[in-house]
């Protein structure tokens, strides 16, 4: 088909979310708590769907059972990979994913492995990124004695930082911080605590995980090292945040001008564009970009060439994707 596939996201209301994805991005939130935006969905909790040409209306996932050629007959019975972007107006749950084994045997899905692009962060931002259990034992007593100060690892962050959070690491998103998450397609998350807030809907406090948590935490916590390199690509600056078995992450940052694009290995890219207008070109035709868009290069888009004044984050899926 050579063009993209620009998509329909899903928002999700949650107790921690605000109103920035719509002040930010203008999207048309269904209420001032919507906390996630899936942009690039497949998961049946949050389908994006299709805007644009012959599969405009169909959902991502119905393009994954129906139309597989258009990721290079990729195989898997899910689209493995999921794109949000999320809006932290109060602290996210202190939580934990499980990997692929732990979560197929118990949830009936994929694991979660995830990386966080911080596109803003109010001033003193931070994230609970890890802990300082040194063994289950410890890590079991200090969670069920209630000791978060002296379990829990924070972190400063920033816009422009970039985390790689994989399967069994402790973690919360902060007050005041937004990212772009590219994740495994699972919505496993186990609470390990939630700062004994009360749901307004509900009247009651949300459930925790502490079994599962306890099951599926690494221990000792250990910071992934991060390789990021950056190049020069035309009138871009290419960033790559990180490729592993399961995604590849990068950053194109266009302040003028034009670059062209091959693609490698994979079989398809996903983009979101944080900021800016400009356009793609596929095959001489044109397509508008502007902020707050998101779309799949196909298996048939081998190249491309993106001008304008852009900022976008842009994902491929890796081996075991």
């Amino acid at each position: 088909m050579k063009q993209p596939l620009f998509l329909k996201p899903c928002f999700q209301e949650k107790i921690w979310g605000g109103q920035r994805l719509k002040t930010k991005f203008g999207y048309p939130i269904p209420s001032n708590q919507t906390g996630e935006c899936w942009a690039i969905s497949a998961h049946s909790h949050g389908p994006a769907t299709v805007l644009n040409g012959e599969y405009k209306g169909q959902t991502l996932g119905q393009l994954w059972q129906d139309k597989r050629e258009l990721f290079g007959n990729a195989t898997g019975d899910v689209f493995p990979l999921l794109t949000k972007i999320l809006d932290a107006r109060t602290e996210l749950s202190v939580q934990v994913h499980p990997d692929d084994s732990y979560a197929m045997e118990h949830e009936h899905e994929l694991g979660k492995t995830e990386c966080w692009y911080v596109i803003a962060a109010d001033e003193d931002s931070e994230m609970i990124y890890g802990h300082h259990a040194k063994t289950k034992a410890e890590l079991s007593t200090m969670i069920k004695k209630g000791q978060w100060d002296k379990l829990l690892r924070r972190i400063p962050v920033k816009a422009g930082d970039f985390l790689y959070v994989p399967s069994g690491t402790i973690h919360a998103i902060g007050k005041g911080v937004m990212v772009l998450e590219t994740q495994q397609s699972s919505d496993t998350t186990y609470r390990v605590y939630d700062f004994d807030r009360v749901d307004k809907k509900t009247g009651e406090k949300r459930k925790l995980h502490i079994k599962q948590s306890i099951d599926v935490t690494n221990v000792p916590h250990i910071d992934p090292k991060l390789d990021i390199s950056t190049h020069k690509q035309g009138n871009a600056e290419i960033t790559k945040y990180i490729a592993t078995d399961f995604f590849s992450v990068y950053k194109w940052e266009l302040p003028f001008g034009k670059a062209s694009f091959q693609r490698g290995k994979a079989s398809y890219t996903l983009v979101s564009v944080l900021d800016g207008q400009g356009k793609i070109i596929i095959a001489g035709e044109s397509y508008s970009l502007t902020k707050g868009q998101h779309f799949i290069l196909p298996f048939d888009v081998k190249e491309w060439t993106i001008e304008g004044k852009l900022s976008i984050i842009a994902s491929e899926p890796g081996i075991k994707a």
